[in-house]
């Protein structure tokens, strides 16, 4: 039975996790559409060809939505700190206080200065200047992602820092200890690779909508393109990435790998990769587990008999909660592996020549399109709750780091989210996605230039040919 202190605590861990779960979505997507911005409106600058702009126009309409939600959705996170988390704030407030503030005054400043220029500012600042606008604001999401991903990085794997008489944590002599702390690499990279393959399959996703109903749409043949070529190069990069993460992780937070691997007991002699099973905790096991023997050890190791330490070497209190760690790291493996399909598929098709009318493709594209979210949210569930029970690893637990509130009153506060949040942004999601139904519309001469005119083919012919073809949706 929960006492209220306890109570309190899991519903504020719960409120959290909402919040952040919700706010993580709109930066994962608009870090990669604004790259994705740059680079259409660069191709548009270099190419004269209008159908980067039109493309650019289309774009810009839902990352202004998505940015915006994003900036709402965060500041309510920066609140909880003062309220549910105000011990947490003062021990740690010293070193993650400044590190928050150079993300506001380096990169929400940077975006927030050029983002009007890049929404309203087309037909009043020359070209050169808007797309460097445009540049400001892309380079923008990266250092925010860069600073936020730096306070959290250091949370799990803290250096560079002393703790006074008080029990606060306060910089040491370099800050560079700080920011570039041991984990903070690798987490930049696998999370920024994310965001871009987040935004690759949703352009995927709208392209192959698109192509379903018209083959011949240039405007979703040059998207599906792109978000294939992105999914086909980075899908691979980012398992190796995940691969080099996951052994620091090991090194520097091994019971996390642990509850990842479902590893209760140490193996001496080479740990089995276990593909699925249910995590008991009670009894200690894994029921029901499918596995290959030594394999973990040879992922995590090289070695097929490499030791392995299992959670039997860490106290019961100590442990992460591993069925939710066991079952995240698994659904985003999953995800990452059905986007490599899917881009290997995409450089199979291309060879065929066969990429715009492939409409199983295409249909596979249309379905893979939240992937992005999903790994993503996945991932970050690892990260988090492998890092329990503390909010600085090995240093604050979660328990000692929470306000002294009621249960009732996080609870009123929680209900109050859940309901706001589904409806705003609920609506928000709705309006987006309204966009995205729309096809991207440009002016006539971009609309019979390319393969169509030099086939001798008609915007108005086109769906005559693809319905009798039986290509079309």
């Amino acid at each position: 039975m929960m006492t209220d202190p306890e109570f309190a605590l899991l519903l504020a861990r719960i409120q959290f996790a909402f919040t952040v779960s919700f706010h993580f979505m709109f930066p994962a997507f608009s870090i990669g559409l604004a790259s994705y911005l740059a680079v259409l409106e660069g191709l548009w600058l270099k190419t004269k060809n209008d159908l980067y702009l039109d493309l650019y126009k289309y774009w810009r309409k839902i990352f202004a939505i998505t940015f915006a939600m994003g900036v709402v959705s965060g500041i309510v996170m920066s609140y909880q700190f003062g309220t549910n988390w105000s011990v947490f704030s003062d021990k740690a407030g010293d070193v993650i206080g400044p590190l928050m503030a150079y993300e506001v005054l380096t990169a929400f400043f940077l975006e927030a200065g050029f983002l009007g220029v890049m929404l309203f500012g087309m037909d009043k600042v020359g070209k050169k200047l808007h797309y460097f606008a445009t540049l400001m604001v892309a380079i923008g999401t990266f250092i925010s992602a860069f600073w936020i991903l730096s306070v959290n990085s250091w949370m799990q794997t803290p250096t560079g820092h002393e703790i006074d008489a008080l029990g606060r944590f306060i910089p040491g002599e370099s800050w560079t200890t700080i920011i570039f702390n041991p984990s903070f690499p690798y987490r930049l990279v696998h999370t920024v690779m994310a965001a871009y393959l987040t935004t690759a399959f949703v352009v995927g996703a709208v392209a192959a909508w698109h192509l379903l109903r018209d083959k011949m749409d240039l405007r979703a043949r040059k998207m599906f393109s792109m978000a294939m070529w992105m999914a086909a190069i980075v899908a691979p990069l980012q398992i190796f990435a995940g691969d080099l993460h996951g052994l620091n992780s090991l090194e520097h937070q091994p019971a996390k790998v642990m509850a990842m691997e479902g590893h209760y007991d140490s193996h001496p002699n080479g740990a089995p990769l276990i593909l699925f099973g249910i995590p008991n905790s009670e009894e200690k096991r894994v029921d029901y587990k499918i596995e290959i023997p030594k394999a973990s050890s040879l992922i995590l190791k090289h070695d097929l008999n490499a030791p392995l330490d299992g959670l039997d070497t860490i106290d019961d209190d100590k442990e992460p909660p591993v069925g939710i760690v066991f079952w995240s790291s698994r659904i985003m493996v999953a995800v990452g592996f059905a986007m490599l399909a899917i881009g290997m598929w995409s450089l199979f098709a291309r060879f065929r020549k066969k990429l715009y009318e492939w409409t199983l493709l295409h249909r596979a594209a249309l379905i893979m399109g939240p992937s992005g979210f999903v790994a993503v949210l996945a991932g970050w569930i690892t990260t988090e709750v492998g890092r329990q029970p503390y909010t600085v690893y090995g240093l604050l637990t979660t328990a000692d780091s929470a306000s002294p509130l009621d249960a009732p009153a996080v609870a009123a506060s929680l209900i109050a989210f859940v309901v706001v949040y589904f409806i705003m942004f609920g609506a928000g999601t709705l309006y987006i996605l309204r966009l995205m139904n729309k096809s991207v519309t440009g002016d006539e001469k971009t609309a019979q230039s390319g393969p169509i005119r030099s086939a001798g083919i008609t915007p108005a012919s086109n769906r005559t040919i693809t319905s009798h073809t039986g290509e079309a949706s």
